[in-house]
């Protein structure tokens, strides 16, 4: 049975902080770029979010100012880390701001990849955004409506609460998990109507896109999409394999196309994908990755063997890619 990441994982669990806002167009590239010009400064990076200067600096509320700085931490634009003996958590500028917006490969999100990317960082790992990373890796009906979600999740909630893993006294409110949900098919279905809301809280956010999360028939009933993913280039499924490695299983040097289908916090699992799509996303990573890892379906095994996976930088796979595509495009 796959192990549960939400149990074994040591980082701190999260629900809610999005201030029922989902992701919107051009928010983490604002949320980047100012503390940036934080870091750049010499002042506390970060201090924007806790500042009344930020409604006038982003031109949005206080609570959507909130709802940046979670998105931006969720998808690792941001990072967060507690200092010892200090009050307040110390944000810095993270690897997936610097290579989308710090080196401008991708700084209004209009290649597929990086959304692809930022929904792996979300869905991946349980942290700022549990809810996602259960819903694409523990939740597995074919079909469902908000009631079924909300309850699923509010039983896992408990669960995790009993054990301890939520820390003592720090049970997940009902209203909570019903926002955590009600944001969660937002994210990712733009035609969603389940609540009254005026028409600028409508904008579709950009993982929309991704079609992940689609109507199963008549009335407010969904289901996720599983299967091949045309625009989900090879490029950023290598790295979710090599994350899916490094991260959780590095001392293992093969995996089962079986592994990276059904594992939770797998390529498989995030990215919906079937058995099959799985095995021809694979065969494919021997020549992109330069032999590095090899790909083997002699014996009927299936099997992809890390060979020298450890010479691969993952973020430089994402940059070829981007220079590559700019190429392209500019030819």
């Amino acid at each position: 049975m796959a192990r549960s990441i939400i149990d074994s994982f040591e980082e701190k669990l999260h629900f809610a902080g999005h201030e029922t806002f989902p992701l919107r167009y051009g928010w983490l590239k604002k949320a980047y770029d100012a503390v940036l010009r934080e870091e750049e400064a010499g002042g506390v990076p970060g201090s924007i979010f806790n500042d009344e200067r930020a409604i006038a600096e982003f031109g949005v509320g206080r609570n959507m100012v909130l709802s940046m700085k979670h998105w931006a931490l969720a998808t690792a634009v941001l990072i967060a880390e507690d200092v010892p003996g200090e009050r307040n958590t110390k944000i810095s500028t993270g690897l997936v701001g610097h290579l989308l917006f710090g080196e401008s490969l991708d700084p209004y999100l209009e290649h597929p990849g990086s959304l692809w990317l930022l929904h792996w960082m979300l869905a991946s790992r349980p942290g700022r955004a549990t809810a996602w990373h259960w819903a694409f890796n523990e939740f597995h009906e074919p079909s469902f409506d908000r009631e079924l979600l909300r309850r699923r999740l509010m039983q896992r909630c408990d669960e995790l609460f009993e054990s301890g893993r939520l820390g003592k006294g720090r049970a997940t409110s009902g209203s909570t998990i019903k926002r955590d949900v009600e944001c969660l098919i937002r994210t990712y279905y733009s035609g969603s109507k389940g609540s009254r809301r005026a028409p600028e809280d409508s904008i579709e956010c950009p993982l929309a896109e991704l079609g992940l999360i689609q109507m199963a028939g008549v009335g407010e009933l969904y289901r996720f999409r599983r299967g091949p993913k045309a625009s989900l280039p090879d490029e950023v499924f290598l790295f979710a394999v090599l994350e899916f490695w490094k991260n959780l299983f590095p001392e293992r040097r093969s995996f089962s196309v079986e592994f990276l289908t059904f594992e939770r916090g797998s390529p498989g699992q995030v990215f919906l994908l079937d058995e099959e799509a799985v095995a021809d996303r694979l065969a494919r990573l021997e020549p992109l990755s330069e032999g590095m890892l090899r790909w083997d379906e002699s014996s009927g095994m299936r099997q992809l063997y890390m060979h020298n996976a450890e010479q691969l930088d993952r973020w430089d796979v994402l940059r070829e890619m981007y220079r590559r595509d700019m190429q392209a495009l500019a030819a």
